[in-house]
């Protein structure tokens, strides 16, 4: 499905735009008139997702909306009144095809150029970086709806003050990017016509980096999400984690080592 390699648009047709130059991944959500999202849509993203987490020549993806209004407003409301079920089936990664996806082990940067709403900001907080531009605007407005945010009450509270989480959570209120940046939710904010700039330079910076190491990362931090300290330490130094094991007998490894012995740049092979 992923197959431009060369900065080009790919999958015309399709509700999923990807872009993909060198080691990083755009992907787009481009369903007018607000990028809000479908079964069949959800499936699509899963797929991307799936194919960018598994080909190791891709070391970091960005998330964005198509357009200037919208990220995500979330749930296609109208595809529901059209006979799609909202416990359905979404496709390998569950809604967005990247909030539940296992084994999510390299980094994906949320690129917010509008409204985040809904499932739009839970699909905006399963990314690991969050960059808004200036006009973004945000809320969980499931509970005006008589439904529940799901995915963002199990990791909203994780990510910002509980009190302020259940605030979002139970008014459904709509906030700003200034305020989500105060929260920490976003980790910047740029004017909207250098969004994609920003994002682009963040995932170079990324993709220079060491795959295996923020591999690593990634699983320590979900493990350790409900784990006691002593007992996620152990499991790091008994190499009990994949991705741990792998980098500790891994060339990266000893080319971090003899890189800074040698005072020079390390050079990243990934294995």
């Amino acid at each position: 499905m992923i197959r431009s390699r060369s900065g080009k648009d790919d999958m015309s047709d399709s509700p999923v735009k990807t872009r993909r130059d060198g080691a990083i991944l755009e992907v787009t959500l481009d369903r007018p008139k607000a990028n809000a999202i479908d079964l069949v849509t959800s499936r699509v993203m899963g797929d991307v997702f799936r194919e960018f987490r598994d080909d190791p020549d891709l070391r970091v993806a960005i998330l964005t909306g198509a357009g200037e209004k919208f990220f995500c407003p979330g749930w296609d409301l109208k595809a529901a009144a059209d006979g799609d079920e909202v416990d359905g089936d979404y496709g390998v990664g569950g809604f967005g095809g990247l909030q539940e996806m296992r084994d999510m082990n390299k980094p994906v940067i949320a690129a917010v150029n509008g409204i985040a709403c809904g499932g739009g900001l839970e699909l905006a907080i399963s990314a690991d970086m969050i960059i808004a531009a200036d006009h973004a605007t945000f809320a969980l407005p499931e509970i005006r709806s008589g439904t529940v945010a799901d995915a963002a009450s199990v990791k909203l509270p994780k990510r910002i003050p509980y009190h302020i989480a259940m605030e979002l959570l139970l008014t459904g209120r709509w906030f700003d990017a200034e305020e989500a940046h105060r929260w920490g939710l976003v980790n910047e904010i740029v004017p909207a016509d250098s969004l994609m700039e920003r994002a682009w330079d963040l995932a170079a910076l990324l993709a220079s980096g060491p795959p295996l190491v923020y591999a690593a990362i990634k699983e320590i931090v979900r493990d350790a999400e409900d784990a006691k300290f002593q007992d996620a330490m152990n499991r790091i130094t008994k190499r009990q984690l994949r991705t741990v094991d792998v980098l500790y007998d891994s060339e990266d490894q000893l080319e971090g080592a003899k890189a800074f012995a040698e005072k020079r740049d390390p050079v990243w092979k990934g294995k």
